[in-house]
């Protein structure tokens, strides 16, 4: 028999796919035996956040927008008294790599992506937690 995953798990599923993808990346850019931008990371690590939101919003039957701005979806996560990590807002400049900073020239922190790989580290467990 076939088991269908909901559409939260489809979110979580992704989430972690794009986090490993920007940590693969991350790591040949430390290495420096991959030639790779940090905006490229950074898209990934926003879309990890993204989906990670929409997730926990799917989960607790909240409807939503097709959007890409971190800030919105955590407003309406807030808004409906669903717990978060304490510092979510910390990523919501990554919402600028979600589609403008794929066809722009950004100016990049590594200890920025640094940060943001910390926070999603905790966000993934803390988000695997609550569905599970």
């Amino acid at each position: 028999m076939v088991k269908y995953l909901k559409q939260y798990e489809i979110f979580f599923n992704k989430a972690k796919v794009d986090y490993n993808l920007a940590k693969y990346g991350l790591d040949g850019f430390y290495n420096e035996n991959l030639e790779i931008d940090l905006e490229v990371i950074n898209f990934h690590l926003q879309q990890c956040a993204e989906k990670l939101l929409k997730c926990l919003l799917d989960y607790n039957s909240i409807k939503f927008a097709k959007v890409h701005d971190l800030k919105l979806l955590i407003k309406i996560i807030n808004d409906n008294s669903i717990e978060l990590i304490n510092n979510i807002e910390e990523l919501i400049p990554l919402t600028d790599y979600a589609v403008e900073g794929r066809y722009s020239i950004m100016h990049d922190d590594i200890n920025d992506v640094d940060k943001y790989v910390e926070i999603l580290i905790k966000f993934i467990e803390f988000t695997k937690n609550k569905i599970s």
